[in-house]
């Protein structure tokens, strides 16, 4: 989630911090953007926010620096997430620091980012040229190359099409998503992946649903519980997982997952990422 950017980093110019600031880190409150969003699709909902961290450095005990990719989850019941100009600052504040080794270095940004979530959060850290932060290419179907209606400039739970068939199992994605960033309006892409089991949903309709996102403006997390949402209101399906794959900014990307099942798919990254 990018962040309110009321009186704080986002949205304007932010100078290097030269040494270790946890206070540099800001909160935002999930609450703030579900308040418009049905309840009794969020009361079943499960999910996770992973955020892949390309630039974490720090030095070890003889001043030697490292460097890594983190890997960091946060639970979606977890009450706030840091707003994404301040993460990055932060680790930046770390670069400085002289720790004894990854351990170290871990348990000082889980400390942090539990206070500051008020959740547990997972953190793992990987060499950078690790084959387990690879890019992959995404199973399941595209829909890009379909014909769609010209799509509106604003989503609605109206343009989904629930179909007569049922399915056991369907995964369907595109990379044309687009949104905007309502402090910056600077436009955020991903590729978006629906899987779902019930009522099959018209993949034309779908497209044309993901591209009514490209003028609107929400969080990364908003745009994932919007489409959940949406989505179960207007095909209720028997069961739904949302992913949504954003490209990196600021050397760091996000990725939510939303999902009516307890078991959430397994992290990864996308080659676009």
């Amino acid at each position: 989630m990018a962040g309110n950017g009321e009186g704080g980093v986002l949205g304007r110019p932010a100078p290097p911090v030269p040494a270790y600031s946890p206070d540099i880190l800001e909160p935002i409150e999930r609450a703030s953007g579900r308040g418009a969003l049905p309840a009794q699709y969020l009361d079943g909902m499960h999910g996770q926010d992973v955020w892949h961290a390309y630039e974490l450095s720090w030095l070890d005990a003889s001043g030697r620096p490292s460097s890594r990719i983190g890997r960091l989850v946060i639970p979606s019941e977890a009450p706030r997430i840091p707003e994404s100009k301040s993460f990055k600052l932060y680790l930046n504040s770390l670069n400085g620091e002289r720790l004894g080794g990854e351990a170290d270095f871990r348990e000082r940004v889980v400390a942090d980012l539990e206070r500051l979530t008020g959740a547990p959060v997972r953190f793992s850290l990987y060499p950078v040229d690790s084959p387990d932060v690879a890019g992959v290419p995404l199973r399941g179907q595209c829909i890009d190359g379909l014909e769609a209606a010209a799509a509106p400039v604003e989503p609605a739970s109206s343009l989904l099409e629930p179909g007569d068939a049922l399915v056991s199992g369907e995964s369907l994605h595109s990379h044309l998503f687009r949104s905007l960033c309502p402090v910056t309006g600077q436009p955020d892409w991903a590729t978006v992946r629906v899987t779902y089991s019930g009522a099959a949903i018209a993949h034309a309709s779908l497209l044309r649903y993901l591209l009514s996102f490209r003028e609107h403006q929400a969080f990364h997390e908003q745009c994932v519980e919007r489409i959940y949402c949406d989505i179960a209101a207007a095909c209720a399906p028997q069961s739904l997982t949302v992913e949504a794959f954003f490209a990196r900014r600021g050397g760091l990307d996000i990725n939510p997952v939303r999902s009516s099942l307890r078991e959430l798919p397994t992290p990864c990254r996308l080659i676009r990422q």
